[in-house]
């Protein structure tokens, strides 16, 4: 077997990126950049192969989804090796992660685009809050709750807080469904029921609820909006 230093320099990774840029790399030789070395069977490319061909991986978006135990199941990958996998994932991640300062929302569909990439793929549902000023501009966005979407697992008091400390009143709810279909549970229109209640309570305005799936999204005010208009036309 030929080490990468045997191979001509059109072929080793590091060099072929300089001569012909990054987008020339095959993903396997971009991995390959990453983990640096190989093994005594296999050079940094092959590991790296032997990576992306692990049955727990459909496309190299799958590497996300490892965890960094299940990353060192993989003969050659040690412990320095999964941590440097998993933090060029989180790098990719939040690079594709649109900045959201002054970002207005106007429709759902806004809300879907800054955050699909980020909630898409994740294996457990994670709850936020996006907090807006009067004219919907963005001022934060902040994590609440993980896990199923509950009263027992979320903690509703903590989206108030989160909007009457910075002096706002308009905020929108936002979870992902692991499974990637967006249809709402009864959990999620109850907790949505409760929420809204406990808003205007403290004139606080919830403008929606929305549900990241794979791909996909769903708006439970927009649903409630249309489901009222057909009752007013019968």
């Amino acid at each position: 077997m030929l080490s990468i230093k045997q191979l001509p320099n059109s072929e080793r990774p590091y060099e072929k990126l300089e001569m012909y840029g990054e987008s020339t790399l095959s993903n396997a030789e971009l991995l390959a950049i990453i983990i640096k070395t190989g093994t005594k069977e296999q050079t940094a490319v092959g590991l790296a192969q032997s990576i992306l061909a692990s049955s727990n991986i459909q496309d190299i978006r799958g590497l996300q989804e490892l965890s960094l135990h299940e990353l060192q199941k993989i003969k050659g990958i040690g412990k320095v090796k999964a941590i440097q996998i998993k933090a060029v994932c989180e790098l990719a991640k939040r690079m594709a992660r649109p900045l959201h300062f002054r970002t207005v929302i106007k429709t759902p569909k806004d809300v879907a685009e800054l955050l699909m990439e980020e909630l898409r793929y994740e294996k457990r549902e994670i709850i936020k809050v996006i907090v807006l000023n009067e004219k919907s501009i963005i001022q934060k966005i902040v994590n609440i709750g993980y896990g199923n979407i509950s009263s027992a697992n979320m903690n509703t008091n903590k989206i108030f807080e989160e909007t009457i400390k910075i002096g706002m009143r308009k905020f929108i709810l936002v979870h992902n469904h692991p499974s990637g279909d967006s249809t709402p549970s009864k959990a999620d229109l109850k907790i949505t029921k409760e929420i809204e209640q406990g808003a205007k309570l403290l004139e606080l305005q919830m403008l929606d609820h929305i549900i990241i799936g794979d791909g996909e999204f769903h708006s439970i005010f927009t649903q409630k909006l249309k489901e009222e208009q057909k009752k007013n036309k019968c």
